[in-house]
């Protein structure tokens, strides 16, 4: 994946390669190739090993964008991910009653909505872990939400159908 970004003003791009497994993974920042390993130990506070140094980063939602701590240092981070900015653009409204399918197999860690709520088209509606990634699946329209065919910590495969907006 490559994002370009921000850090306190400076601009700069960085690309993450495919997981080597067990949380360690190689990443490009400005060209310069580095092997990282990230645990998340407690929400928003992140143990990284880079190089053989530590560092501890809790990272929070500032009004300019993320805001980082690192070792008693504040930085402020603006990410753009590319693929964030077509979707953006975008329409995002459709008509008629959807369904809202998994678009991969693995289990649902929250609800974000219950049945019978009414969505705005983008809200997001529930969340589902795969490999150990977090993706919120949102609603394709504004309207209600007709069904909830989930409950959380239920397993889902590709493809199947986990709520519909009508």
């Amino acid at each position: 994946m490559k994002f370009d970004l921000s850090i306190d003003g400076r601009d700069g791009v960085l690309e993450i390669e495919q997981p080597a497994g067990g949380g360690s993974f190689p990443f490009l920042l400005d060209s310069r190739r580095l092997e990282a390993d990230a645990r998340e130990t407690e929400p928003g506070v992140y143990s990284i090993l880079i190089d053989g140094r530590s560092y501890e980063v809790r990272v929070e939602r500032g009004a300019g964008g993320l805001e980082a701590a690192v070792n008693g240092r504040r930085y402020l981070i603006e990410v753009r991910d590319p693929r964030r900015l077509a979707r953006a653009r975008a329409p995002l409204e459709a008509g008629g009653r959807q369904t809202i399918s998994s678009p991969m197999p693995g289990k649902v860690v929250r609800l974000l909505a219950r049945e019978g709520d009414q969505v705005a088209a983008g809200q997001g509606l529930l969340v589902v872990e795969a490999m150990k990634m977090q993706n919120e699946i949102r609603s394709p329209k504004s309207g209600r939400l007709a069904a909830l065919r989930v409950a959380e910590g239920a397993a889902v495969t590709g493809g199947e159908i986990l709520a519909e907006v009508e």
